[in-house]
């Protein structure tokens, strides 16, 4: 069983920066590929940025290319998300997921390959 816990989120203006964080306890770090997703009110929940267990690899959604960045430390057993020149569209809850993966380069993008999730963090972009 691996537990997620988010931090990070909360109001910032239109063309502001947040930094998410995501902790991970109750198993070995390793050997888990980290993505995160957000949902709008409304909306359904989207892919947003995975990172692969080795964090060499990684990709994004085409809405937050250039803007964010996903970095993970395994020896924090911590994944982060860099949100820079924010948008009112970004604003959504922020999950954070995991899953073990066969492979250090594995990257996980769809919403049903992840098995863990974290309990959200609210983002509001205002304008």
């Amino acid at each position: 069983q691996v537990q997620l816990v988010e931090s990070g989120g909360g109001l910032v203006q239109v063309g502001g920066s947040l930094r998410l964080s995501c902790a991970a306890s109750g198993r070995t770090f390793s050997s888990y590929a980290m993505g995160w997703f957000r949902q709008a009110s409304g909306k359904e929940r989207e892919f947003v940025a995975a990172i692969s267990w080795s964090g060499g690899n990684t990709r994004y959604a085409d809405s937050v290319k250039g803007r964010f960045t996903i970095s993970k430390d395994n020896a924090k057993n911590t994944v982060y998300l860099q949100m820079n020149s924010l948008k009112p569209e970004d604003t959504a809850v922020y999950y954070c997921a995991a899953d073990r993966v066969p492979s250090n380069t594995m990257v996980l993008t769809t919403r049903g390959m992840y098995d863990y999730w974290g309990q959200g963090t609210q983002v509001t972009v205002s304008s």
